[in-house]
């Protein structure tokens, strides 16, 4: 079986080696002419190390097995909520490096069990497992920065609506509310608010740059909070009151889900007290009783 792998690798790499050289001494049109026109597209150095078709080869492959896992309209609006300036193909890209290190670690633990003398089909099809394992958990890690990241959000946005209220009270309009807060804010909310102002800007429409801004956070009551900017904005509406009773239904929202986990974690903080406090406490409450019905019965 390590004869097979090791045969397997080494063809592989023989084959890349090859079709590299023929690409090397055929370039396309877009290796030759892209050093003049560089300046008009994105620069793509795997394309010209590898090769066009090399390169198209291994993107499909990786898009393939990542929509195994999530797809494309998925991944992509994660990657808005989580913040991430890449694209979905870089996400690909890293999907695969993640399958190929799964990969790395269950063919290590193949050799391992192949010298005890296991079968070669277990261990073919725990390597696909190791791969599909790294793309998994790679997913789940774009899944839990998103989380992680709207929950930042929830926790900022009080005091960021709060900060709100007191410019418009103080007179200023709402988009120099915005400029003066997110100026202010560190964190993924002033982030938003930066981005928000970049987008208003560069000529898009106030009502139309708090609409996305609702988009990209994925928080409802961010969500809700752009939804009555963009209306004051378009309509001249008061915002104050809307702006503080917003901050207060947050505040409340968080409240509850705190006592609702807490509520869900009962059971798991009678553990410790079950098996580790009560044995102590037994053990402490009946030892000198124990020793002494040992001496007496000595005696």
């Amino acid at each position: 079986m390590i004869g097979a792998l090791i045969g397997l690798l080494f063809s592989t790499g023989l084959v890349l080696v090859v079709v590299a050289w023929r690409e090397s001494r055929r370039p396309a049109l877009m290796v030759r002419v892209g050093p003049y026109v560089r300046d008009l597209r994105v620069h793509d150095p795997a394309m010209e190390t590898f090769g066009p078709r090399l390169v198209a080869i291994w993107r499909a492959t990786t898009t393939r097995v990542g929509e195994l896992v999530g797809s494309g309209p998925s991944v992509s609006r994660r990657l808005v909520r989580a913040g991430d300036p890449g694209e979905l193909e870089e996400f690909r890209m890293q999907q695969a490096q993640w399958g190929l290190a799964g990969f790395g670690g269950a063919f290590a633990i193949a050799l391992a069990a192949s010298a005890r003398g296991a079968s070669l089909v277990p261990m073919l099809v725990l390597c696909l497992a190791g791969g599909l394992f790294g793309v998994f958990v790679c997913d789940r890690r774009l899944t839990a920065r998103v989380r992680d990241r709207e929950q930042r959000l929830v926790r900022e946005f009080p005091v960021a609506a709060d900060l709100l209220a007191l410019a418009v009270a103080a007179g200023e309009s709402p988009r120099a509310a915005v400029e003066r807060v997110a100026a202010r804010l560190r964190g993924p909310l002033g982030d938003e608010f930066v981005r928000l102002l970049a987008d208003i800007r560069s000529g898009t429409p106030v009502p139309d740059a708090f609409a996305a801004l609702g988009r990209r956070t994925g928080v409802p009551s961010i969500a809700r909070f752009a939804e009555a900017m963009a209306v004051a904005v378009e309509r001249g509406t008061p915002l104050v009151d809307v702006l503080h009773a917003q901050s207060a239904d947050v505040r409340d929202a968080g409240r509850r889900a705190l006592v609702e986990s807490a509520g869900r974690r009962e059971i798991t903080m009678m553990i410790p007290v079950v098996f580790l406090v009560l044995p102590v406490t037994v053990i402490f409450a009946f030892y000198p009783g124990w020793v002494s019905l040992t001496l007496t019965s000595g005696l």
